[in-house]
């Protein structure tokens, strides 16, 4: 199975030229699944402190409109998300489009409140958990940006037989503690486990790093995208991950404490 990462340019918009250079990218490529880095369209809106409704608003039609050109990329499967009301803030959703029909994944959890990164002002969680999920055949996990720190998650992942975890990002430089972070989750769940991320800086904006990468189950780095190579591919083994589940560290139980 054919899986593609990438990184994608800040204020990005459906239909505009830069769209147009990634849909003749992918549609090259011919991948089974897509995975994009965390709420691809419009401007970065957490490099503001404080929320804004008029920009929120902005935010969630820049992103309706990416969902139908998403859609026209015709894949099996595509993996990302997108901002959505959630009470007086927003929801970040993960999503899959399985043949172009919409559904819900995962909403973050963990938010930053730090500058360029002010999450914590503007997104909560309305739908909380950490479910497995299978959508074209593959049993996916959703670990979004800030989300791919805390371990637990991926090792829960794996033990529900996660066979790809993907963690779309919107983070700057240097990329290395995202790495090992992608690594150990790989180590320990016995998954794939894919990211994709924004690069490039907007007027109001953080500077995004880019370095979307692939690990393969425990841990072995397959590829990472650049600026001369913007998508990366990789075959996805379903037997590969399946195994991995019965090796060290992931069969290892885990122990009740004592009183």
């Amino acid at each position: 199975m054919r899986v593609a990462f990438v990184e994608w340019p800040e204020g990005l918009e459906a239909g505009d030229a830069a769209w147009s250079a990634i849909r003749a990218r992918v549609r090259e490529a011919v991948p089974q699944v897509l995975v994009t880095n965390e709420m691809p369209f419009g401007p970065w809106l957490a490099a503001a402190a404080r929320y804004d409704d008029g920009r929120a608003r902005d935010s969630i039609r820049s992103h309706e409109a990416g969902l139908e050109a998403l859609r026209m990329l015709d894949l099996p499967l595509i993996l990302s998300s997108r901002p959505v009301r959630a009470g007086e803030r927003l929801a970040n959703e993960a999503f899959a489009l399985e043949g172009g029909i919409y559904r819900a994944l995962h909403q973050k959890h963990y938010f930053p409140a730090e500058e360029g990164w002010f999450e914590a002002g503007w997104f909560q969680t309305a739908v909380p958990g950490f479910e497995a999920v299978t959508v074209a055949g593959l049993r996916v996990g959703v670990m979004l940006c800030t989300e791919l720190m805390f371990n637990e998650h991926a090792r829960a992942y794996g033990r529900a037989g996660a066979d790809l975890i993907v963690a779309p990002r919107a983070t700057g430089a240097p990329h290395e503690e995202w790495k090992i972070a992608g690594a150990m989750a790989a180590l320990v769940s016995g998954s794939y486990v894919v990211s994709s991320n924004r690069v490039g800086a907007g007027a109001r904006g953080p500077g995004f790093g880019g370095c979307g990468f692939a690990f393969a189950p425990g841990g072995r780095l397959l590829g990472e995208t650049s600026a001369a190579m913007p998508l990366v591919t990789f075959d996805l083994d379903l037997v590969l991950a399946a195994g991995a589940k019965k090796q060290y560290p992931c069969y290892v139980p885990e122990t009740a404490r004592s009183a």
